[in-house]
């Protein structure tokens, strides 16, 4: 699919998802199992995700795509949680979710290491800032180098 089908497809979905007092948390388009799946990732900010919730989402979706028609080849369409490890992409998340354990995952090694667990402080100027759960020091990380920051949870 080209970048600006999925663009298209992201910003009827944060329409959709606005109009219903929900949150668009992520959208993406993968091949697994010889089969493509568009997978779209709301969440509720007043309570839980309930599966009639994803399917009136999914309905109104689909009849957007089916009458944009945007993906050239058979794909499922699946609108679900986020779940507890969410993502965290946008500057808001990184502030509703202060004081979270979260795991970073770098794209170069910093200090030997790639993967990072501690407590969310802030992003601000480029900075992400955790307190290492292991050394409960301050980390510092490039936000530019950083590949993925998700919520974490302790067994």
């Amino acid at each position: 699919m080209k970048k600006e089908h999925l663009e298209k497809i992201t910003l009827m979905a944060e329409k959709i998802t606005k109009e219903h007092s929900l949150e668009l948390v992520d959208v993406q388009f993968n091949k697994e199992g010889g089969a493509w799946f568009l997978r779209v990732y709301i969440d509720n900010l007043a309570g839980e995700v309930t599966t009639d919730l994803c399917a009136q989402i999914n309905k109104l979706l689909s009849t957007y795509l089916d009458d944009l028609d945007p993906i050239e080849q058979q794909y499922f369409l699946e609108v679900s949680s986020p779940g507890i490890e969410r993502p965290l992409r946008k500057p808001e998340d990184f502030s509703r979710f202060k004081g979270h354990l979260v795991r970073v995952n770098t794209y170069t090694k910093i200090g030997g290491r790639k993967v990072f667990v501690g407590t969310l402080d802030e992003l601000e100027n480029g900075i992400l800032r955790i307190v290492d759960e292991d050394t409960e020091e301050t980390v510092e990380l490039q936000y530019d180098n950083v590949a993925n920051v998700k919520l974490s949870i302790n067994f």
